[in-house]
């Protein structure tokens, strides 16, 4: 998964495991607090007007800027190892990197298997912390996607980014972590000013996120990447085969054959 492997695949486990895969809060114990970097709720409901039906039309819609926010985010945390503290709600990064988190849910390495944080009633997590995989299970028996209501079922840890990028643009995260403990790994997804406030205004960050999304995942290109543009505030002008994106001085042009995908991108 390129990027999003190389920095979000590992972290380092503190405290004791447990050969027991649900009880998640025996796996991840023992954070050592840190200043706090502030206090931001962790939740937000997603858009009322959501329609989408297709897990290819929510990475269209939320991957590119979902993508986008995690090179914000490694900036911030840089190499440091993670720790989790479930009695606070809290993933930090070190000295006075305490962000408030959401868990959506577990992989097992052993089974290969997906378990939401809402089926985990083994782990003793409360309702607020379990909050938006509560909600994205919603909007998956409402839409009738498997991957959000379903359970628990058969997976592989790459599509773990899949479900973190979805969450992470649905509830406007600041990002999404996999904080892998050796048996397993949990994705959270994390709201931080100090990650959002990170923010710059690059350019040329779309031509490096959007290649990489497209190689990663199905989806229509001239669509996805039109939203993502549109995210990042962009002024778009739609040619047919051509896209051209203005703000202020700058420019995108994205050129597309008669399938929709991707053949140039320039700025």
């Amino acid at each position: 998964m390129g990027f999003l492997n190389k920095l979000f695949g590992k972290g380092t486990k503190t405290g004791q495991g447990t050969e027991t895969e649900a009880k998640v809060e025996q796996v991840i114990t023992g954070a050592k607090s840190g200043a706090k970097v502030e206090q931001v709720t962790s939740t937000k409901e997603p858009e009322d007007n959501l329609s989408y039906r297709t897990e290819e039309e929510l990475i269209e819609r939320f991957g590119g800027i979902a993508f986008d926010k995690q090179y914000d985010f490694a900036t911030v945390i840089g190499n440091n190892n993670w720790n989790i503290d479930m009695s606070k709600e809290e993933i930090s990064f070190g000295p006075n990197l305490d962000f408030p988190m959401q868990v959506l849910g577990t992989f097992s390495h052993s089974s290969e298997t997906w378990l939401w944080a809402w089926a985990n009633t083994k782990s003793g997590l409360s309702e607020h912390i379990t909050q938006q995989s509560l909600q994205l299970k919603k909007y998956g028996e409402d839409q009738e996607i498997d991957l959000l209501s379903s359970s628990s079922f058969d997976f592989s840890k790459d599509e773990l980014h899949r479900i973190g990028l979805i969450a992470s643009g649905m509830f406007d995260a600041s990002a999404y972590y996999i904080a892998d403990y050796g048996q397993g790994a949990m994705l959270v997804t994390i709201k931080s000013d100090l990650v959002d406030h990170q923010r710059q205004d690059d350019h040329l960050r779309v031509l490096s996120v959007f290649p990489q999304l497209i190689s990663q995942f199905e989806m229509n290109h001239k669509i996805a990447l039109q939203w993502y543009l549109e995210e990042k505030g962009y002024k778009i002008s739609d040619e047919g085969a051509q896209l051209i994106a203005t703000k202020g001085g700058d420019r995108i042009t994205a050129e597309f054959d008669e399938l929709s995908r991707l053949t140039n991108l320039n700025g």
